[in-house]
């Protein structure tokens, strides 16, 4: 058997070859030489040699206390993670949420999913993972007990929202695809399909080696013109409420066997508002369809005198104590409640600057309410460390 050290040396190596890619992935160095299918853009031979030989998988068991860093999807592909993977070895940090697939709908890694092969999700933009790499990752991770969770966007995925259009949201007008405010296409929650792929991209992420997967964007847009501009023939009389919560149940369903842990982020004035706020986030209907709930209790998103605060964002304390209180009392009311994890907030969204202080009392507002586990948010993976204690 290994030891963690002689684990880690090998991975370092592994590092150094599986760089990111760009171009044909069969001149990439450190391929790993295994059959499989090719799909658009990539012969059968180059998708082969960047696929992840099979392995026996060392996973990393769930820890009592989670304490996580997201990183996006240009930090997993560059240095960046392999500088959070020594946060997580100096500090209190023990997981990291990694995007595996994106709200562009871009695939980390070349992925043996059909639909990602098919419309070229894993490698749209010319650059992903090799094989080599994410082996590398893992294993490291695994070797230091940091726990890898894999992110997956659900319905924001342009991507494959513009490739296949019977998937797309309609408009009522002409039934062509509706598109956000920034000019792009969402996916039906209604379509069982978005679900299933969803599905898939788990279930490999699982057999890669990754502990659990957090389902992002199970939702609607968050657009008040969407009610009055969109239609959706396979609501059958449901609520948006009632369709995210019967397709949060399918995907946990379909995953449940392979015994991994689902979870999914969620609007953090969910825990509050008790309506479903347009995009079928209600508390009560979600929150015993997955094993944990990860409300995004950023305080800059919080409108002012939310809490009877003139601004919440530069009260970070007392907006995490009054959110999760909130979610306390309503879980209290639901059987078989999933678990609550708060995201928190490390950037700079209007006054305030945040830095060590205001993360540090974030944290102690979930502390002070029982939440010993959290993860921080920056879209750019860029961590305030002083704002974290040391590895014990």
């Amino acid at each position: 058997m290994m030891t963690p050290a002689r684990i880690e040396t090998i991975a370092f190596f592994a590092v150094l070859l599986g760089c990111q890619h760009q171009g044909d992935a069969s001149l990439q160095p450190g391929a790993v030489d295994i059959a499989m299918q090719g799909g658009p853009g990539a012969s059968s031979t180059a998708r082969a040699k960047d696929s992840i030989a099979p392995r026996v998988i060392t996973r990393v068991p769930t820890p009592d206390t989670l304490r996580g860093l997201y990183v996006n999807r240009w930090a997993a592909l560059g240095r960046k993670l392999n500088d959070l993977i020594g946060v997580a070895k100096r500090t209190e940090v023990n997981a990291l949420v990694i995007d595996v697939k994106d709200d562009r709908g871009f695939v980390l890694y070349r992925s043996s999913v059909p639909l990602a092969r098919e419309i070229g999700a894993d490698t749209a933009d010319g650059h992903w993972m090799s094989g080599a790499k994410l082996r590398a990752v893992l294993d490291t991770m695994a070797a230091h007990k940091i726990y890898p969770i894999a992110r997956i966007v659900v319905a924001k995925d342009p991507l494959l929202a513009r490739k296949k259009l019977d998937l797309a949201i309609k408009r009522k007008s002409d039934l062509k695809p509706w598109l956000d405010k920034n000019g792009r296409p969402w996916l039906d929650p209604h379509q069982r399909e978005v679900w299933q792929y969803a599905v898939d991209l788990a279930r490999e992420a699982h057999e890669l080696g990754f502990s659990e997967v957090q389902f992002d964007y199970v939702r609607f847009p968050d657009e008040k013109r969407l009610i009055s501009e969109t239609i959706y023939p396979l609501a059958n009389g449901r609520t948006r409420a009632q369709v995210i919560r019967d397709q949060l149940g399918f995907v946990r369903n379909a995953l449940k066997p392979l015994g991994m842990r689902v979870t999914a982020d969620v609007f953090g004035l969910t825990a509050t508002d008790t309506t479903d706020m347009g995009i079928g986030q209600r508390w009560e209907m979600f929150v015993d369809q997955v094993d944990v709930v990860l409300p995004m209790i950023y305080p800059s998103h919080f409108a002012r005198g939310t809490y009877r605060l003139r601004n919440p964002n530069a009260h970070p304390y007392q907006t995490i104590d009054h959110a999760l209180k909130d979610a306390i009392a309503r879980s209290d009311s639901v059987p078989n409640a999933a678990s609550v994890i708060p995201w928190y907030q490390d950037f700079t969204l209007g006054a305030p600057r945040y830095g060590a202080a205001e993360i540090r009392a974030q944290k102690k507002a979930g502390y002070d309410n029982g939440f010993q586990s959290w993860i921080l948010w920056n879209p750019k993976s860029n961590y305030t460390l002083a704002a974290l204690e040391p590895q014990t």
